[in-house]
């Protein structure tokens, strides 16, 4: 059987005190087999149920030579009603923090393309590329107050004719603001 060790840093003049919480259920803290700093959901900077999604639309035309907002109409996950798929097609989340923002584009059929992530209405991180086979990419981190801050995507493709194609956008909260 293993065995508890509670042992002080000789030089430190501090209390460490461990508190039970004012609670009648029996609880049970189990350790990870790992030496290093254990952390928790209370910990700072340790996201708790942060907001993520992950969105489309069915497909979606694009005029060419012209910015074009994507209409995510369909989500595969919104883990905290975060997403706006029927109006303004925007991701608003409503926990303070930096968030991973992932987009793609299919660009079969385009010659050039470009991905524009958008924050509060303006321009924040853009990719661009010549005609590729398998569709384009654009990735940030990006800090949001958990309030009135919202991205949402657009998309910009140079084609022979105006096309249709497939897009997802997707986050999810990788650290709080804390």
């Amino acid at each position: 059987m293993s065995r508890v060790v509670i042992q002080g840093d000789a030089s430190g003049t501090g209390d460490f005190t461990i508190a039970a919480p004012n609670s009648n259920t029996d609880r049970t803290l189990t350790l990870p087999d790992e030496a290093g700093t254990v952390l928790s959901t209370a910990t700072a900077g340790v996201p708790v149920n942060g907001p993520a999604f992950s969105a489309s639309p069915s497909t979606q035309a694009y005029t060419t030579n012209t910015w074009t907002k994507v209409m995510l109409t369909s989500e595969e996950f919104d883990t905290n009603s975060c997403f706006d798929n029927t109006t303004n097609y925007r991701f608003t989340p409503t926990v303070a923090g930096y968030y991973q923002l992932n987009a793609y584009i299919d660009t079969s059929g385009a010659t050039y393309v470009q991905i524009a992530i958008y924050k509060n209405g303006a321009l924040y991180k853009t990719t661009q590329q010549a005609s590729s086979a398998y569709g384009t990419t654009c990735s940030t981190i990006i800090s949001m107050n958990g309030s009135t801050d919202y991205v949402e995507l657009y998309g910009f493709m140079t084609t022979s004719s105006n096309i249709t194609t497939l897009s997802n956008f997707n986050g999810a909260m990788v650290r709080s603001a804390v």
